[in-house]
């Protein structure tokens, strides 16, 4: 059961959208590694906005992912990829849907 979640907005910075796509959907395999996150989805909101959301069982694992190797990588490359610092929001979960095994594209 999910009970956490986590979103995030991220604006790139000039010149840089592209980059950024490509920073978060090569994280995926990161996320994938990570037990206690259950769902993560990274998506464009327009030419230059890009948002993330995750959720997660319980406090614990959305701590491990906070601590993980794709929020480090984000946050060391933070300044170059991006026009302002993350907007980072912890969400708690009412309710959720998830299925049991969804293929990415």
């Amino acid at each position: 059961m999910v009970t956490i979640g986590l979103m995030a907005t991220l604006h790139a910075a000039p010149g840089m959208a592209d980059e950024v796509a490509s920073f978060l959907t090569g994280g995926l395999p990161l996320v994938q590694a990570e037990k206690g996150t259950v769902a993560w989805f990274c998506f464009r909101i327009d030419e230059s906005t890009f948002g993330l959301f995750d959720a997660f069982a319980d406090e614990a694992a959305l701590q491990a992912h906070l601590d993980g190797d794709l929020a480090g990588a984000l946050m060391g490359h933070a300044g170059q990829l991006l026009a302002k610092p993350p907007e980072i929001r912890t969400v708690h979960l009412l309710a959720a849907k998830l299925p049991a095994s969804t293929p990415t594209p």
